[in-house]
């Protein structure tokens, strides 16, 4: 009798599981729309222009889901998020997917529940100052003020490199990056710490970028990408295997302007065959067209055309892909294969 009860107990566990599983990307399809967490701001990256609409490195990647999704890159909400609200926004079901600046670490993905779907942007921590302090390196900021933003592993790092360094500092906390910008270059604080590639944006916004510098220590890993609840596995593969498709469409020299003529027909290339939907039936393993990618690529571009058109070296940010480039280019990117 027991073990029939336990038996019991393990199936209805099952399907409350497996109803969970298909939740989010049901409720999105209803909903019509997939929301999404962004940055309050954060240039290049997430932030809205003049007429209000979101644009950026991350904002493209929740459009990639959305026209993976509805075939509309602007069947998107943004919703703006704080290093304190990001997290608590996606546990609550406000949003569907965090698509921020936010680093992939343990407690994030195994104590808060979420599962990153992978790294968009490999990044590291950076100190940036006045370039009329003098400073050359980040070993002689003993006794500086730190502006920094709560929340953040950015905290956690600054305080390792200054204990393991000996020197001391005085934190000025800060909640956006808005902020932090605003007390930087009141004089509020001598260093500004975050992410390396916000440190580029942030001073590409400035009236004289030229008189700040970014210092050379990069202090901490800090793998970007985004994230989605735990216990939501499909959701999860969906959010994944967009951003692999970005990807692998640099990789295969697939791109927004010839996307449309290579899913036309099936080409001689098998893997990208099955990218495209030409080939094979992985889309309907995702519960989506067998064009998803084709969709997603031809709304934005693949991953390089989003890096290059946001913060590229040709942008005001000015990043050199670095890391970022392809693994037959030097770089850390590498999408699973597609079959």
């Amino acid at each position: 009798m027991k073990k029939t009860v336990f038996l019991g107990a393990m199936a209805v566990s099952g399907m409350v599981a497996g109803a969970a599983a298909a939740a989010t990307l049901d409720d999105v399809k209803a909903r019509g729309n997939v929301n999404c967490g962004v940055s309050t701001g954060l240039a290049g990256f997430s932030t809205p222009d003049a007429n209000g609409k979101w644009q950026g490195f991350d904002v493209d990647v929740c459009r990639a889901v959305a026209a993976a999704i509805f075939g509309d890159p602007d069947a998107t909400e943004f919703v703006p998020t704080t290093g304190q609200t990001r997290f608590t926004a996606l546990a609550s079901g406000e949003i569907d997917v965090l698509t921020r600046n936010t680093t992939w670490t343990f407690s994030r993905d195994v104590d808060l529940k979420f599962d990153f779907t992978g790294v968009n942007y490999y990044d590291g921590q950076g100190f940036m100052i006045p370039k009329a302090l003098g400073v050359t390196s980040a070993k002689d900021l003993d006794g500086a003020t730190v502006c920094i933003q709560t929340g953040t592993t950015t905290e956690l790092n600054l305080a390792d490199f200054f204990r393991a360094n000996n020197i001391s500092y005085e934190p000025v906390p800060i909640e956006t990056n808005a902020e932090a910008q605003q007390q930087y270059l009141a004089g509020a604080c001598d260093v500004y710490t975050t992410d390396a590639s916000g440190l580029a944006a942030t001073r590409a916004t400035f009236e004289n970028p030229s008189e700040h510098v970014v210092l050379p220590e990069i202090i901490s890993k800090e793998p970007l990408g985004p994230l989605v609840r735990h216990g939501d596995s499909d959701w999860a593969d969906l959010n994944r295997w967009v951003l692999n498709a970005l990807i692998a469409a640099e990789e295969y020299g697939v791109t927004s302007a010839n996307v449309s003529d290579m899913a036309s027909a099936a080409g001689s290339n098998p893997e990208i065959n099955r990218l495209l939907g030409t080939e094979g039936n992985l889309g309907e393993m995702l519960g989506l067209d067998a064009d998803f990618a084709a969709k997603a690529i031809g709304a934005v571009g693949n991953y390089g055309e989003i890096f290059e058109r946001h913060i590229g070296e040709s942008t005001p940010v000015g990043l050199a892909r670095g890391l970022n480039a392809q693994w037959t280019e030097g770089g850390l990117l590498y999408a699973p294969p597609f079959r």
